[in-house]
């Protein structure tokens, strides 16, 4: 299976799904799955312009039609009748075949999710070409509870899409890669499933995103690493 990596810096603009589309169209015919970041077809810091670029399902059918070509995976703000929900989107096959709703949305410091958002209440295990699959959103990674579910899915593939902002920088590299580093191989090793973790870069109102997204082996070793703070789309064979 060829697997893609779009570490991508989303702007705070509904651009964002051309972005998305002209990267699609580049990559389709070496590639079986592509992954972009939490909320790449919106940006992170919305806020009040939720009410003008969060996305309908409807409003995605070109990249239902390209999933006839290659799986797609997208983060979006997301109408869902009169609230709006931070997903996770997969395509395949002409179609949509899971939408992921984020659960633990942080609301605390620089993050304000809780306040614009509604969270979901479950994670879910789907299949696609006889792999078991299951998506995560960002914070929702960072909870033990969510680890035992996990476990009892038993997927194959775990896909984590992620908006990290940098922080705790040191002389000895960045904190917050290392505790996501910590807990992707924990995970990964926990579950005996491959697992894609992609984070976006670029800056948003003085935020910094990281990216380092990368693809974990189910013994818990990174085999596949993008660089930090770069826009990169890679494909790797897994």
């Amino acid at each position: 299976m060829r697997v893609t990596l779009a570490q991508t810096s989303p702007k705070l603009s509904r651009s964002n799904l051309e972005d998305v589309i002209g990267i699609i169209n580049s990559i389709k015919e070496r590639s079986d799955l592509v992954v972009f970041p939490e909320l790449s077809l919106s940006g992170y810091l919305l806020q009040d312009k939720l009410y003008e670029d969060a996305w309908s399902i409807a409003e995605l059918k070109e990249l239902s039609q390209l999933s006839h070509e290659i799986d797609i995976v997208v983060g979006c703000a997301l109408k869902d009748n009169n609230v709006f929900r931070n997903a996770a989107l997969y395509f395949s096959g002409g179609k949509l075949v899971s939408k992921h709703i984020k659960v633990h949305l942080p609301n605390y410091g620089m993050f304000e999710e809780a306040r614009y958002f509604e969270g979901g209440d479950m994670f879910e295990a789907f299949n696609v070409d006889d792999k078991v699959i299951s998506m995560l959103v960002c914070e929702d990674l960072w909870h033990e509870s969510v680890h035992k579910e996990l476990i009892e899915r038993d997927p194959d593939l775990i896909i984590v899409l992620v908006a990290s902002p940098a922080r705790g920088f040191s002389d000895d590299g960045l904190k917050i890669e290392e505790k996501w580093y910590e807990i992707i191989k924990q995970v990964a090793s926990e579950c005996c499933a491959q697992l894609l973790f992609v984070n976006r870069v670029g800056f948003e109102d003085g935020l910094g995103f990281w990216g380092g997204s990368c693809i974990v082996e189910e013994d818990g070793n990174i085999t596949h690493k993008l660089p930090l703070f770069e826009k990169n789309i890679k494909t790797f064979d897994i």
